[in-house]
Formats: structure tokens, sequence, C-alpha cells
């Protein structure tokens, strides 16, 4: 079961859920969310604020940044409407490895940002797109990102940019027969794990976990994601 903790903030907090064995980590580029990670400015153009990555030691948050990649979680970069350049850009400021896509980006403009990027930029990178689930009846526009994408991440309907700790209803899953895998996100907490363990469902990837496991915004209570992993793998 692949496990991505999103809305990461914390040089410090990156590494150590880093160490649990999570799979994906999400950088939330959304300026509307409270876990957004910002660029700044230099005489070479935008690159990384590594204080709002570590708001006290910005040179963990430049150590982690440029750390071996090897047995370390994924980089997921969220967006939300962005403009294509901008994302280009933190691709590659911040290595990501996939780009999540959680606004209403067209399959066109899908298709266009993996070819300015693939392979010239980031070879190999996947995109993932958010779609929000109220009724069985959204899981029809799947279809048209089907030959764009490379995930599916299944989200509640909500007005903010992820984070709202609200679950729709699970047994909508069953209604999803397309062939792109897809991650369960939304308000997914410690207390779910035997709920998930129970979805038998062939193209479930993993789960999505944010809100329920923080501290505050952009800080995650470490112990509490250690016991969900190995209650959810074992």
């Amino acid at each position: 079961m692949l496990i991505k903790v999103c809305g990461m903030r914390v040089a410090q907090n990156i590494r150590d859920v880093s160490a649990l064995g999570v799979d994906w980590l999400g950088l939330v580029f959304c300026p509307k969310s409270p876990r957004f990670v910002t660029q700044i400015a230099s005489r070479g153009g935008l690159i990384p604020d590594y204080n709002s990555l570590d708001g006290e030691t910005p040179q963990l948050g430049v150590s982690h940044l440029l750390m071996p990649r090897n047995n370390h979680p994924l980089r997921v970069g969220v967006f939300m409407d962005d403009m294509p350049q901008n994302i280009v850009t933190r691709v590659f400021n911040f290595n990501l490895d996939i780009v999540q896509l959680h606004g209403e980006e067209s399959p066109v403009m899908i298709d266009n940002l993996r070819h300015t990027l693939d392979p010239d930029i980031r070879p190999g990178f996947k995109i993932a797109k958010t779609i929000f689930i109220e009724s069985k009846e959204d899981f029809d526009q799947c279809a048209v990102y089907e030959d764009v994408v490379d995930y599916f991440v299944f989200h509640n309907k909500c007005a903010q940019a992820g984070g709202s700790g609200e679950k729709f209803d699970w047994s909508l899953l069953s209604h999803y027969d397309g062939k792109i895998p897809f991650l369960l996100s939304g308000g997914i907490g410690p207390e779910d794990v035997e709920a998930i363990k129970s979805i038998q469902h062939p193209m479930m990837l993993g789960v999505d976990i944010n809100s329920k496991f923080e501290i505050e915004p952009g800080l995650k209570d470490v112990e509490k994601i250690r016991d969900f992993v190995d209650r959810l793998r074992e």
C-alpha cells in the first residue's frame, strides 16, 4: 500500500517522516493553502525559499533538497490552476518527481506540460490529477484524462486547496472502472486503517494523508504517522 504524506514544509519534519518508509511526500504550491511552499527571487531567477521549508534553520531545507535521492520518498508538487511555466520552474528547482494537478486543468494543458518536461527537463516524471468526488457521476470526469495522466487522486469536494479533513463516501469507489491507478484522499485519519484495508479495488494504489496527522498546518505528527504506517502495512 503506497502512502503519500502531503503538506510538508519543515525540513527536519520532512527528514523524520521520510525515515518512516512512506513513499511520496507532497509539497503544496497553492498560494491559498496554509501549507504553501514559496519561492524567492535571485539573480539566477526564482529559487526555493528554504525559509518556508524550515522557518528557523534555512540550511536544513537546502541540505534536504540536495541530498541523494536513493531510498528517499518521491517528491510530489501539488498545483491548482497554475501557469505551466510556474509548474516547470518548480519541478526544476525542487527536483519534483510527480506533479499533482488539483484544479480544473485541461487534458490539452496536461499533455503540453508533459512534453515540455519530459525528456528535456525531468525525464520520466509522472502526473497525477485530482478528481473531486461527491457522487458516482463524478467518476465520469476520469475518461477525458486517461490518456494524459499516470494517477488519479480521488478527493472529497471542498472549497479549499486540500487539507479539509473531510471524506467522501468510500463505497462510491466501486463505480470507478477506469484503467488508471488511484490514491484515496481526503480526511483520512489514524482511525481509518481497518476501513482502508477493507477496500478491495484492483486500481487502488494507496492513500494520501494530510491534516488528520498534523500538529499544525505543515507540521506532521511523526509518531502518529509511524503508528498509521505500521498498522496499515502489518
